[in-house]
Formats: structure tokens, sequence, C-alpha cells
């Protein structure tokens, strides 16, 4: 068992940790830009850092956005960034953030608040002057953790404790911070993926239960999002262990069918799925062999570049899937016609989809991933000459069989081959 003077010792290095990397953002950022120009706007102006980079420094993780909160309105806000020419914009101003850019980095600023009016998906908000108003709003203790930029933590719900034990725990009552915003009940699943040590408390998942109904109302863009940062988070890599998380990823994304598609992983599927971008991984999920991925394209308005993407992987393995399949030959004539990313997506489905390691289908794939193609060597123009052609569908007829007898000819085709063809 930890000794007493074990725990103290490991929460002083922890607090020596967390402020010497959050001091740290002032070396790596142009932060320190912003703190001057909020902190010094007036006499009782200041400039925090907020919720997610402090939960992330104090859990030891890479930080990628810088998150901050103040009590100034978005109004004084701006007026503070114009005199001090700092580049923003207000896309958020209604909610009350607004986006500083120095350097090319974005920074949200967001004015402290209190929620007035909440329906389940968005909440109107007052502006306010009172940190741990703000703080009370949150969702989680994890999420309510504030800091000055020489590490000197506010956590009125002692959020960092709950980091270190584990803990997901709600900000006041549970129902009513659920019903507030029903996409809470999703963000828990989120972080008790990434940071639980412990097991369900069995009073939050009754209340959850209780208002599953609620999701339905939230927009597709909102739960899509979750659903990213659930994936990237590398939250599904021990799903199966925790059968509550499971059932209500399952209720909230019935389409998601492959729940467990990233566990166990072999070296090489664990490579691929660490480097694999959203999309990619939406597509491993939810692909089968009816129109499941279709439907959840449309139910969750997938962009069109995704879509395109994922339905060239479901055709493909909705298709006659062979011996001749995964052939050098054909897989270099897919590569020259759908390009490299396509063909490289089908190989990288297919390792990832297999739990044993298929060398053949590695050394596939590393050969193709560095080959070049030839150019197709018949001019347009110099054929329409010589064989007396004009522009039109006969003429783009020609050009296609050339060009596919070309490619299925490993990229050889003769004068007498291009006459016959021509002449037929």
């Amino acid at each position: 068992m930890e000794s007493l003077i074990d725990k103290f010792f490991s929460r002083t290095s922890n607090l020596d940790y967390v402020t010497q990397n959050i001091k740290k953002i002032s070396i790596d950022t142009e932060v320190d830009k912003l703190f001057n120009a909020i902190n010094s706007y007036s006499d009782e102006s200041e400039l925090r850092y907020v919720g997610g980079c402090i939960r992330k420094i104090i859990n030891k993780e890479k930080i990628d956005d810088i998150d901050l909160a103040t009590n100034l309105t978005p109004v004084d806000v701006s007026q503070a960034l114009k005199k001090n020419n700092i580049n923003f914009y207000e896309t958020g101003i209604e909610h009350g953030t607004i986006t500083a850019v120095i350097n090319n980095q974005k920074f949200e600023i967001t004015s402290l608040r209190k929620d007035v009016v909440t329906d389940g998906r968005h909440a109107k908000v007052e502006f306010s002057k009172d940190w741990k108003e703000d703080a009370s709003r949150r969702d989680f203790s994890i999420n309510s953790i504030y800091s000055d930029k020489e590490g000197n933590l506010f956590d009125p719900y002692e959020g960092r404790k709950d980091i270190l034990a584990g803990k997901i725990k709600f900000i006041g009552d549970v129902e009513k911070r659920i019903k507030e915003d029903y996409l809470r009940i999703v963000r828990y699943v989120r972080f008790f993926l990434k940071y639980s040590k412990n097991k369900h408390d069995p009073r939050i998942l009754k209340k959850i239960k209780i208002n599953l109904e609620g999701i339905k109302n939230l927009s597709s863009e909102r739960l899509l999002d979750e659903l990213r940062k659930i994936i990237r988070s590398n939250g599904l890599e021990h799903i199966s262990k925790d059968k509550e998380s499971a059932e209500l990823l399952r209720l909230t994304f019935p389409q998601i069918l492959k729940m467990n598609s990233f566990e166990k992983l072999n070296e090489i599927s664990k490579k691929i799925y660490l480097e694999a971008d959203f999309s990619f991984l939406l597509a491993v999920m939810i692909i089968d062999k009816t129109d499941n991925a279709d439907y959840f394209m449309y139910k969750f308005n997938i962009s069109k570049k995704d879509q395109k993407r994922i339905k060239y992987l479901d055709n493909f393995y909705k298709s006659k899937v062979n011996k001749n399949t995964f052939t050098e030959k054909n897989l270099v004539k897919k590569l020259y016609f759908d390009g490299k990313e396509s063909v490289l997506d089908i190989l990288n489905f297919k390792i990832l989809t297999n739990k044993k390691i298929d060398q053949k289908i590695i050394d596939l794939k590393n050969m193709l991933k560095n080959k070049d193609l030839p150019k197709f060597p018949i001019e347009t123009k110099n054929l329409m000459q010589e064989y007396d052609l004009v522009e039109g569908k006969t003429l783009g007829k020609k050009l296609k069989l050339l060009e596919e007898f070309w490619v299925n000819n490993d990229f050889n085709i003769s004068k007498d081959q291009i006459n016959r063809i021509i002449r037929n």
C-alpha cells in the first residue's frame, strides 16, 4: 500500500511537473502576447488556461490545442487584441469565443459564462466575471481546471485529484447536467475510456440510460465530432473490457457494427492504426456486406470527399475478392487508374482487418508505395493526324481501349497493336 508520505511526494512531484509544463507553453508558443494584451487591458482583466490543455498536462499527454478563458466580455477581448495588433476572428462570438491567430497558430479565448436557458442541445449564456460560476457550468471536474501562465491552478472541483485518481465526475447534479446538453453522455464515454481507472458509477449509468433518448435531438455534426475524438484518443483499443461504454456507443452509433476493430492488433496493424486518419478508420468500422456504410454516411452527413473514399473501399470489398485480386499485376493496374491513395487504402484495410500478419500483402504494399508508373505514350494529337480521326466519342473510345491494353500488357504497346485496335 502506498504510504501517506509517498502520496504526498507523488502529488508534489506532479504539481512541479504541471507548473513547469504550463510555463513551457509560453516558450513553445506566442501565447505570452495574449496574456500581455488581456492582463494589461484593465486593473481587473485576467486571462487563464482552461480545460483540455491543463487536463492533458496533468495527465502527461501532449497538448495540441490551447484554450483560454477571460473575465472580459467578447467586445473587450476584441478591443484588447486590436490594441495590440493581434489578428482574430469572431466566428464563435455568440457563445463568447474569439479566436486569436498569431503566426498561423489559433488560440480560442472564451469569456466567462453562466447558462441562462438550456434545451438539451445548446445554451443561451450571459457573460460573467466569476471564475467559479464559469467552472460550475462545465461538464466534468477534469475539465474545470484553470491556470495562470505561471502554473498556479484554480481548481474549485478538485479536477486534478480526479485526473490522478482516474475518476470521471460530473459537476453538480448528474441528470441536470445531462439534460442541459445530451452530448455529455457521449463525452462521458470518451473521457471514461481515456482516463478512468475505475468501474462505472452505477448511479451515473442509471441517469445516462434514463436520458438516452435525448441523443436523438443532437446534430449529426456534433455526434460525429465526438466519435472522431474517441477514435483519435485511442478510446476503442480496449472497448471489449468496458461493456457499459460499448453499449452506450452502440446505442448512439448503431451502424458501427465492428466497435472492437482496433483491439489486439499485431505490430504491423497497430502502426497503420496509429498513422491512419479518421475517415479510413471509420471505413474499417462501418463497411460490411450490407448497405450499412451508405446509411451511416447519409445519417451523419459525411463530407463528399470522405464519402468517395469510403465508397471506393466499400465497393471494392463487396466485389468478388479472390486469389487474383491481390496480385501485383492487378494492383498496379488499380494504381494507374485509381491512384496510389486508393490502392494503399485497399491494402491497409486488408492488413488492419486481418488478425494474422500476411507478409505477401505487406510486401505488395511496400512495393506499390514507392512505385513510379510510366506515362501513357500515345499523344491524342498524333493519333488524330496519323489515323485521320476527329474529336468526339469515337476518338475517346479508341484512346480508352489503347490505354487499357497498354496497362494490361505491362505498360507496353507496339505499332501493330495500335493499328489493330484503331482499325477494329
